[in-house]
């Protein structure tokens, strides 16, 4: 009777592992993929890519060229999450980055904490690196704009069907003046239905 039963147990544990099992296939990274409806990869890449877009082609920067005779210097401020959900907003903040550096028309220094670490880094040297190799202090270069933001939603749900609706704003700030050179915003909207299923 022991064994049986041992027997039984071990094959109910075996069929809840066989059941419980995972399947995972690999699909190409451009591939968009919805399950959730939540904000994910491709929402952050294709609001980048179009606001980045808008951005360079707006007044600003050719008054700044003709201004200057350089590209701008940009930094990134904090572009908050104040959605519903969980968004990583430095995933998004990469994608703005690897978006408008891509144009060439513009170059991002780095961040706060950034410089804290490369400062960091440039104290080290000094003390332990071969002069030559030694880089100094009071050469980085000033950012001209700070790209600040944030993330919003609405949310509406009725008997397992949802409507998810995202804004995300940006702006441009000169970082001497303070001035507002442009405003950027864009607009996701998406319908989520859940299937029921019959017991």
């Amino acid at each position: 009777m022991k064994k049986l039963l041992m027997f039984v147990c071990m094959l109910s544990c075996g069929l809840f592992l066989f059941s419980c099992s995972t399947k995972v296939t690999r699909v190409e990274v451009d591939e968009q993929i919805d399950l959730s409806g939540n904000w994910n990869d491709t929402d952050s890449k294709l609001v980048a890519d179009e606001m980045i877009n808008d951005s360079i082609t707006r007044p600003w920067y050719d008054n700044f060229l003709r201004a200057t005779q350089k590209n701008p210097r940009i930094i990134v401020g904090t572009v908050l999450n104040k959605s519903d959900e969980h968004i990583n907003t430095e995933t998004f903040v990469n994608d703005l980055q690897r978006a408008l550096t891509n144009t060439g028309k513009a170059t991002f220094v780095a961040s706060k904490e950034q410089r804290t670490e490369i400062r960091d880094e440039r104290t080290d040297q000094a003390q332990f690196a071969e002069k030559s190799t030694v880089k100094d202090f009071g050469k980085e270069k000033g950012a001209d704009y700070m790209l600040r933001g944030q993330i919003n939603t609405i949310t509406d749900s009725l008997g397992g069907k949802t409507v998810k609706y995202y804004q995300v704003e940006l702006e441009l700030v000169d970082v001497e003046t303070n001035e507002k050179v442009w405003i950027g915003q864009k607009k996701i909207k998406k319908y989520v239905a859940k299937k029921k299923y019959k017991a």
